[in-house]
């Protein structure tokens, strides 16, 4: 698990990794929580930053965030990594740049 210290350094806990099969199912390990989710798009945190999920038709067919995996099935178009300091700040960051 990643944990931020006072001065912003990042702790690795667990392990992080994503495996595509057939851009048809993406399984994610390192998964700490899910932000929201619909056919379009899924937004998750992950021990190493946040993750948006782009596709059609996508479906959450597994969430065990005890064990930190999640499984996503549909047409997935892209993967975008943005880490816990690029969500913020007075553009609006990540989630303004996602929804415009």
């Amino acid at each position: 698990m990643v944990r931020e210290l006072d001065d912003k350094k990042l702790v690795r806990g667990r392990s992080h990794s994503i495996l595509m099969e057939n851009r048809e199912r993406v399984t994610i390990t390192g998964v700490q929580d899910v932000d929201s989710f619909d056919e379009g798009s899924v937004l998750l945190v992950t021990d190493l930053g946040y993750i948006a999920l782009h596709g059609i038709d996508l479906h959450i067919s597994k969430l065990n965030l005890e064990d930190g995996q999640l499984i996503v099935e549909g047409e997935i178009i892209g993967i975008e990594y943005n880490d816990h300091d690029g969500l913020g700040g007075k553009s609006g960051g990540f989630f303004k740049k996602l929804f415009r």
